[in-house]
């Protein structure tokens, strides 16, 4: 029997975008530094785009007619009701930096401190180990395990495997016993404890090249090798006894060992991979606050008007697809610079907006109210979407320092006299207990949740644990010093 079919009608509500507002979005939680490359990448892409300055000297250099006027010189009439005025005229057509802040930073345009070159981590060590008396065979295993260490300073990958790779690609058959030996002398150059494969192996590393005092040392050695777990739990009676020293000592040769570094490899970047650009800046003005968006080294963009050209030339027509091709980029480059300039007055709107309801922390440098992107939302009149690709990787220049704009964003917690306070304010107040308290009995959750509430924070235990371990914390038995 055959299939019926039937045809039926559904109406649905749905949000489509348009590629013009996709752009927009997708510029809108560019930082600064990203916008500046992509702006850069779209010059090449449309040639109907151009920096300011350049436009500025090729209108020196000669007045352009209209478009409609080279249409009627080429064909007596214009082809069609599409002209470039529209483009050339539009208030749109382009955005630059306030000129007051570009006229406040004209001795800084330009100018970059030097950056000093560095030499890398992997070349000095490598450098150092071919000092060692170090055969081929040595150096070549050396730069295998070198290559595979990480930020920190760890080789987290099996040597055996490293080895593996080695042996296989050269054909060579190299023991295991040998590469242990190769680690071990990698482990004592400077950094020491470089290329370690846990804390204890890099805690040893670094004391046994330690200028202390060698009774101290011994002893340490004999803590890092036969009591780790004692000393990682803080079980300082059960190291003591093993010890079988006393207190004074036990503390001298524990402060010994907290002394190094538990990252050796910390700390290896260059100036530039640690420099954050504000996007914005906040600056105290009779009172007031002077937001600027930090674009000063974003380009103006224009249209290109010698274009106009390829539309109708002098005494020569222009192909139908040569004409299309010069509308479409017009098109995208007129919906580009909306997009940015259309960008720009976001931003502003949404920091104004933080420092409005922020006011007292820009004075004060403290004081952080409870605040949700919501909230920034029903005051700027858009979406809370919109406000999280503004917030997204976006920084303020403050005169208290640099921040992220997601700093200012946290909830709250009620207090008894009924107004909300900062989850960050309480996140300090926990901090600063914990700073004050006595290092032979820490207080544990339960005790700083109590302490608070008398101070009357409403907040339960798990909430300051929460808290603590934001921090990087540790719990109180953690804390314990003798």
């Amino acid at each position: 029997m055959a299939a019926m079919m039937n045809l039926s009608q559904q109406l649905r509500l749905g949000l489509k975008l348009t590629p013009q507002q996709v752009q927009y979005l997708k510029l809108l939680q560019l930082p600064t530094l990203a916008l500046e490359q992509r702006i850069k990448m779209e010059l090449e892409l449309n040639p109907v785009l151009e920096p300011l300055e350049e436009m500025e000297q090729v209108l020196e250099e000669e007045e352009p007619a209209t478009v409609a006027e080279a249409e009627e010189e080429s064909d007596g009439k214009a082809e069609d009701s599409y002209t470039l005025e529209d483009y050339l005229n539009d208030d749109l057509a382009g955005h630059k930096a306030p000129e007051s802040y570009k006229q406040n930073n004209e001795d800084d345009e330009g100018y970059e401190s030097p950056i000093p070159s560095t030499v890398p981590l992997s070349e000095r060590l490598l450098a150092q180990f071919r000092l060692s008396n170090a055969d081929d065979t040595d150096v070549l295993v050396a730069e295998e395990i070198i290559g595979n260490v990480d930020e920190d300073g760890y080789l987290r990958r099996d040597l055996a495997l490293i080895l593996q790779d080695l042996n296989l690609s050269f054909g060579f058959e190299i023991p295991l016993d040998k590469a242990e030996d190769v680690l071990k002398r990698i482990q004592l150059l400077d950094p020491p404890g470089i290329a370690s494969r846990s804390l204890q192996e890099c805690l040893i590393a670094q004391l046994k090249v330690s200028l202390c005092d060698s009774s101290l040392k011994q002893l340490g050695l004999k803590v890092l090798e036969q009591h780790f777990d004692d000393f990682k739990a803080k079980r300082f009676a059960e190291l003591a006894r093993n010890l079988h020293v006393g207190a004074e000592t036990l503390k001298k040769v524990l402060d010994t060992i907290q002394h190094l570094n538990p990252k050796p490899g910390e700390g290896e970047f260059s100036a530039q991979e640690n420099y954050i650009t504000p996007d914005f800046i906040v600056a105290k003005d009779n009172g007031d606050f002077l937001i600027t968006l930090n674009d000063r080294n974003v380009p103006t963009l224009r249209i290109n008007n010698a274009y106009r050209d390829l539309i109708a030339p002098k005494g020569k027509k222009v192909s139908a697809e040569t004409k299309d091709f010069v509308k479409k980029k017009f098109e995208a480059a007129k919906w580009f610079i909306a997009s940015i300039h259309q960008r720009r007055e976001t931003l502003l709107k949404v920091m104004h907006a933080i420092v409005d309801r922020q006011r007292q922390w820009f004075e004060e440098g403290e004081n952080l109210k409870p605040m949700i992107y919501k909230d920034i939302a029903s005051l700027v009149g858009v979406d809370i979407s919109t406000i999280s690709r503004v917030v997204n990787s976006k920084y303020v220049q403050t005169e208290f320092g640099v921040y992220s704009l997601r700093y200012y964003f946290t909830s709250g917690l009620e207090s008894d006299n009924g107004e909300d306070i900062s989850n960050q304010a309480v996140k300090q107040r926990v901090k600063d207990i914990i700073s004050v308290e006595d290092p032979q009995t820490p207080l544990n959750d339960d005790k700083i949740a109590e302490m608070l509430q008398k101070e009357g924070i409403r907040i339960a235990r798990r909430t300051v644990a929460k808290y603590r371990e934001q921090l990087n914390l540790p719990i109180a038995r953690m804390r314990k010093k003798i």
